[in-house]
């Protein structure tokens, strides 16, 4: 037996045990945002809890902020507001960027190859700029929107490029011969679509949109007081990054992790955009 087909054959056990990984970690982070409320030993945003800027220790896991803050419970709650609005900004991504390119893609007269190019300009732009933009042009309380219909394109485009290659692939040629109807092809390659690639856009969508609504937050674009995200507690934490480093150690990680998780849940390739 080859080197070569030993590692072929290896290549997908390993994607999914990835695959797994992240989703055992995303359920992890979904049961402590469920039970942020119960979990944490004090309400969001409870000053005077602790003295200021207390050290990590037995009493304060993580420490406390500037205003007395437990850092621990401050932690989970920012993570489940951040974990709650990357949720419903994937949710956005995922329709309008996979359910409507595959659709856009059967439009005629040209219709869906203009849609595409549009798809194609605006993926070209950071997804960044894009969300900041459009919170600029809404308000700050719609990031979760924005931030999802800023991921949005990128999968529009390549949901878009598969269906069109499955529109004219032998397989839908024979399909029409046989007097299938375009109605009935389409709903079945849709079946199809969604049962192949939802778990996965649906995590890349969770990865791009928190690492978008993370970053608007703290350039101040994104969560306001008193729901503060894991962005605004890093962002907030600025004055007391060397003396205190707990107060922006804790939120990075727990953020980091979310996205971590949420990109070995889809398994991408090295260099692969989420």
């Amino acid at each position: 037996m080859s080197a070569t087909g030993e590692a072929i054959r290896a290549e997908p056990a390993l994607r999914t045990f990835i695959r797994g990984a992240g989703f055992i970690g995303l359920g992890a982070i979904g049961v402590a945002v469920g039970l942020s409320d119960v979990l944490a030993r004090a309400p969001a945003n409870a000053t005077d809890v602790g003295p200021p800027l207390a050290p990590p220790s037995a009493q304060f896991l993580f420490g406390t902020d500037l205003l007395g803050r437990d850092m621990a419970s401050e932690t989970l709650h920012a993570l489940a507001v951040t974990a709650t609005a990357a949720g419903f900004g994937a949710i956005v991504t995922v329709v309008v960027g996979g359910l409507l390119g595959f659709l856009v893609a059967r439009l005629p007269f040209g219709i869906g190859l203009l849609t595409r190019w549009i798809a194609g300009v605006l993926a070209a732009v950071p997804a960044l700029l894009l969300g900041i933009l459009l919170i600029g042009l809404t308000q700050r309380s719609l990031a979760p929107l924005a931030a999802g219909l800023a991921a949005a394109p990128l999968v529009f485009a390549r949901s878009f490029d598969r269906a069109r290659e499955l529109s004219l692939s032998r397989h839908a040629d024979f399909a029409r011969a046989t007097g299938i109807s375009r109605r009935a092809l389409l709903q079945r390659d849709l079946v199809y679509e969604f049962r192949d690639t939802f778990l996965i856009n649906a995590t890349r969508a969770l990865a791009a949109v928190t690492i978008i609504l993370s970053t608007v937050s703290f350039l101040g674009f994104g969560a306001t007081p008193p729901h503060r995200d894991l962005g605004l507690m890093i962002a907030a934490a600025r004055d007391t990054y060397f003396e205190a480093w707990w107060t922006a150690t804790f939120p990075a990680a727990a953020l980091a992790l979310l996205i971590l998780c949420a990109r070995l849940a889809a398994a991408l390739e090295e260099g692969e955009r989420p």
